[in-house]
C-alpha cells in the first residue's frame, strides 16, 4: 500500500500528505513533524507497533531539505546481529562466509539523505557502539575493512519500547539513547483518537474497494459505533487489516457489523492484552497466589474458573474507575455496552449505572 494518502489539514501550515486524521493528538503530532523536519536534529519516533511511526518519518524526510536525497528505511527487528551489522555499514570482499564481493551498507546509501532506523530497541550493546559512532563522528568502518568511511546521513529512528526502560535493564546504552533523543515524537495510540476511527475507515474503504474493484463507500450506523467503541490493541494496522477484509467480504456498498470480527462487536472475549493498562499475566498470577488453585491442578474447569475470577475481578475494578458508568466502562474494556450488561448479569455484578 503506497505510503502516502489524501492530505490531512494541519493549523500552521499547508497539508501533509498521506497522514490521515485531525484529532487533537494527532495535531501535536504534525506541528512537530514539521518543526523538526526543517532542521538535521535526529528524531526518536515513540508509539505502539502499528500506530503509523513509518509514516511521520517518511513525512519528516519529505518535510526535510534532504527530501532530494536518499531515504533508507532498516527494519533492526528483522535481522541477527552479524546480518544487521553488515546490512547497515556494509562489507569487503572475504570478510566472512559468503561475502564473494565489496558491498555498500544502508548508511552510505543514505549519503546526503535520511536513514530510517525502525525497532532500534532490537539490536545489540555491540551494535549500538557502531551506531553511536555513526551519530558523532558521522564515520565507520565496513565490516572486515579497516579504511574509515565518512556520510553525511541524518538518523531517524523508532522504537514501540521505552528506551529508558531498556537503558535501566542495561540492554540499550545510554550514550546512544540521549544522541537518538535530541527531539523525541510520541504517536498516539487509536484508542485514544477515536476522533480519527472514521476518517481512517473510509479511507482504507476507498483504497481497497479501488484495489479490488469493489465499492463499499458506507458504514452502517451500527458498524460506525462498534468501530467507535473498540479499543485497538493493534492500533491502525489492526484497522486497515479489518477494513481490507470487510471490503472483500461485502456482498453490497455497505460496511455492516457483520462484517467486522467478533473480537470488535463484543460476541467473543478480548484478547490477550487487550485492556488498556491491565497485565492480565499478573493478575492471574495473583489470584492463583491467593487461593483459587486450592482444588489442585488436577481439576477440569481450573483455568476456566481462574479466567472468569480475573474477568469479574476486572470489570468491576473497571466500574469502579468509571464511577459505574457502564458506557466509559465498556470503552475502556474493549467491549460493547450490551455484551457488558450480558457480563455484569452472568457474574452477578449490581449494575447500576449513573447518568
Amino acid at each position: 500500500m503506497p505510503a502516502y494518502g489524501p492530505p490531512t489539514l494541519d493549523e500552521n501550515g499547508p497539508p501533509i500528505p498521506g497522514l490521515i486524521g485531525n484529532s487533537k493528538a494527532m495535531q501535536h503530532v504534525y506541528r512537530l513533524t514539521r518543526r523538526v523536519a526543517r532542521s538535521q536534529a535526529s528524531v526518536l519516533l515513540l508509539g505502539d507497533t502499528g500506530t503509523g511511526k513509518e509514516l511521520i518519518a517518511t513525512a519528516i524526510h519529505r518535510l526535510s531539505s534532504r527530501s532530494s536525497g536518499p531515504y533508507v528505511k532498516v527494519n533492526c527487528g528483522a535481522l541477527s546481529e552479524s546480518l544487521l551489522e553488515s546490512e547497515l555499514f556494509g562489507h569487503v570482499r572475504g570478510a566472512f562466509t559468503g561475502a564473494v564481493n565489496n558491498r555498500i551498507g544502508r548508511f552510505e546509501a543514505a549519503h546526503t539523505g535520511t536513514i530510517f532506523l525502525d525497532e532500534i530497541n532490537s539490536t545489540t550493546l555491540h551494535l549500538q557502539v557502531k551506531l553511536l559512532r555513526v551519530l558523532q563522528e558521522q564515520e565507520f568502518e565496513r565490516v572486515g575493512d579497516t579504511q574509515t568511511q565518512r556520510v553525511d546521513t541524518r538518523v531517524i529512528a523508532a522504537s514501540n519500547r521505552n528506551l529508558l526502560d531498556e537503558v535501566e535493564a542495561e540492554r540499550f546504552r545510554e550514550d546512544l539513547y540521549w544522541r537518538l533523543n535530541v527531539v523525541p515524537i510520541e504517536i498516539p495510540p487509536l484508542r485514544l483518537r477515536p476522533d480519527d476511527i472514521l476518517d481512517l475507515v473510509h479511507h482504507f474503504l476507498h483504497y481497497y474497494s479501488e484495489a479490488n474493484d469493489r465499492c463499499v463507500v458506507h458504514v452502517q450506523p451500527e458498524a460506525q459505533e462498534a468501530l467507535k467503541q473498540y479499543n485497538w490493541p493493534g492500533n491502525v494496522r489492526e484497522l486497515q487489516n479489518y477494513m481490507e477484509r470487510a471490503v472483500v467480504m461485502a456482498e453490497g456498498d455497505e460496511l455492516t457489523l457483520d462484517l467486522l470480527p467478533d473480537t470488535l462487536t463484543g460476541k467473543a472475549r478480548p484478547r490477550k492484552g487487550q485492556i488498556r493498562g491491565v497485565n492480565l499475566d499478573t493478575l492471574v498470577a495473583e489470584v492463583v497466589q491467593q487461593g483459587l488453585a486450592a482444588a489442585g491442578p488436577a481439576a477440569e474447569d481450573l483455568h476456566e474458573r481462574i479466567v472468569n475470577r480475573v474477568e469479574r475481578e476486572l470489570i468491576v475494578q473497571v466500574l469502579d474507575g468509571c464511577n459505574r458508568v457502564q458506557t466509559k466502562a465498556a470503552v475502556r474494556l474493549g467491549i460493547n455496552r450490551n455484551t457488558l450488561h450480558k457480563k455484569l448479569k452472568d457474574y452477578e455484578i449490581e449494575d447500576t449505572d449513573n447518568p
